[in-house]
């Protein structure tokens, strides 16, 4: 029996197929989209999406894509933007360039330099948010302008034109180097068979550990049926994909570095207090301020944190392309903020999540890569990413109405 002061343990209880997603529209409506853009384009392309060749350079192209995606989630959901991240990438490049090419330092430390320059730079712009009250609209936008001189400035002074370039070949194995084959399988590569197995097997586990923390916590929970069929089926997803890819080179080392970090910002927002703090501070700031957090503080680190990932992405765009150029990181900020509004990202602030953000910035990649085999100009494709972005706010706006 239970003791008369200890409370009963509310279980969870099972909603209908239909409830449950009308309760996470947002999740469902973004998986469906990303599913029927792939759809589309699968058959739309005569099977082209889908080949191996075609999955990595998805991957290689938008890998950084994904990478600041996560630094931006963080500054939406504190309420705030950063339109700079374009041209620190950009700058970040250029001095890559100048640090390996012209005055030979050692790649590791340049990466390092450029790694913690990249943070400094966001800092600084956090710095004016968050202390000196500066909408950061006007600090990210003045930031803009200011590192895409900077780096003209850098290609200039430099003598070397528009462009920086060759890097040394160990460099740019970050950016398109390949996992190695550890075990001989015929032309499939071992590694990325084994890790794309773990990977799935992980997943599963995890949405089946949450689905009883759900139910110890008294949250509605989908019947058990439609949970087995929707989390076998995102295996068999993983599972295809892994193996498509295993079957060209298999996974590009970007990929790991892109898997881990989105694991480690979906551990980040959901289980540590600085994640529920940013979200906090965005939902009401003076209501989270009152409660005692540093919310200056925060906002300082959310800039520095996306002025790290920008830096990282200036490293991946460079070593990718072999050359920093004048142009490097050319209209990027417009591709990262709509990767997270189309992943369901609040512009009030508040809300947004890791997986949405990287559902969101797969739109992005796949469209693009889409509308480039269909060989539709940038004035085309450019419409129609303005399109899907507004789309995907008013859904949004309308739902929060609704609700």
């Amino acid at each position: 029996m239970t003791p008369i002061n200890q409370p009963i343990a509310e279980q969870g209880r099972v909603v209908s197929i239909g409830d449950y997603i009308r309760g996470n529209i947002r999740e469902y409506g973004m998986f469906i989209a990303l599913i029927a853009i792939m759809v589309f384009f699968q058959f739309s392309t005569g099977g082209v999406l889908f080949r191996p060749l075609n999955l990595t350079n998805i991957i290689l192209q938008n890998s950084f894509i994904v990478i600041m995606a996560l630094g931006m989630l963080l500054v939406i959901v504190a309420g705030h933007i950063d339109l700079s991240v374009g041209s620190v990438v950009g700058f970040i490049g250029a001095i890559a360039g100048v640090m390996t090419v012209q005055w030979h330092v050692n790649y590791v430390l340049a990466g390092v330099v450029c790694l913690a320059l990249g943070a400094l730079v966001g800092g600084l712009q956090g710095y004016f948010v968050a202390y000196h009250k500066i909408p950061s609209f006007i600090v990210t936008l003045a930031g803009m302008l200011v590192f895409r001189g900077l780096t003209l400035f850098v290609m200039t002074a430099s003598g070397t034109g528009t462009s920086i370039g060759p890097f040394p070949p160990e460099f740019q194995l970050i950016s398109i180097g390949f996992l190695p084959n550890l075990i001989d399988m015929g032309g499939i590569n071992s590694t990325s068979i084994i890790l794309t197995v773990v990977g799935a097997v992980t997943l599963f586990y995890m949405a089946w550990r949450k689905r009883l923390s759900n139910e110890r916590h008294g949250n509605d929970v989908e019947p058990m049926g439609f949970f087995l069929a929707q989390n076998l089926i995102v295996a068999a997803a993983v599972l295809a994909l892994g193996i498509q890819l295993s079957v060209y080179r298999g996974f590009p080392n970007v990929l790991v570095v892109m898997l881990v970090l989105v694991a480690a910002y979906a551990f980040i927002t959901r289980r540590t207090t600085i994640g529920r703090r940013i979200y906090a501070m965005g939902g009401n700031e003076k209501a989270t301020k009152l409660s005692g957090i540093n919310t200056e503080r925060l906002t300082f680190l959310t800039f520095a944190n996306m002025g790290l990932l920008a830096g990282l992405a200036g490293l991946i765009v460079a070593l990718r392309l072999n050359s920093a150029t004048a142009k490097g990181g050319f209209g990027l900020e417009l591709d990262v903020i709509a990767a997270c509004f189309i992943g369901g990202a609040s512009a009030q602030g508040g809300v947004g999540k890791v997986t949405g953000a990287v559902i969101g910035a797969l739109i992005m990649g796949i469209m693009n890569n889409g509308m480039s085999i269909h060989g539709l100009g940038t004035d085309s494709q450019q419409m129609v990413k303005g399109a899907v972005l507004l789309a995907a706010v008013f859904f949004d706006v309308y739902n929060k109405n609704k609700g």
